[in-house]
């Protein structure tokens, strides 16, 4: 049975040490082609998980490894605002 290290978009180890394979080796890079971090969490389960990857596959401490920045939404917008149609 695989792995999973990102539940919300149901990717596997496997599927996340392909790219480190493949010379992705950052979390923003593993997060734009896989959209690990992406789901409802927003990469709180699943981030430590890929940068212990990438530490034990290229050997680089998980201190050193950047984590993505979080980029909230510049002013929350109210759903009602969104349902409204014009």
């Amino acid at each position: 049975m695989a792995k999973i290290i990102c539940r919300c978009e149901d990717l596997t180890e496997e599927e996340i040490t392909d790219l480190i394979k493949q010379g992705i080796v950052t979390l923003d890079e593993i997060k734009r082609l896989s959209r690990a971090g992406m789901g409802h969490c927003q990469g709180r389960t699943c981030s430590k998980l890929i940068a212990q990857l990438i530490s034990k596959h290229t050997g680089k401490p998980v201190s050193e490894i950047k984590y993505p920045l979080k980029r909230p939404p510049v002013k929350p917008v109210p759903f009602g605002i969104l349902a409204k149609n014009k």
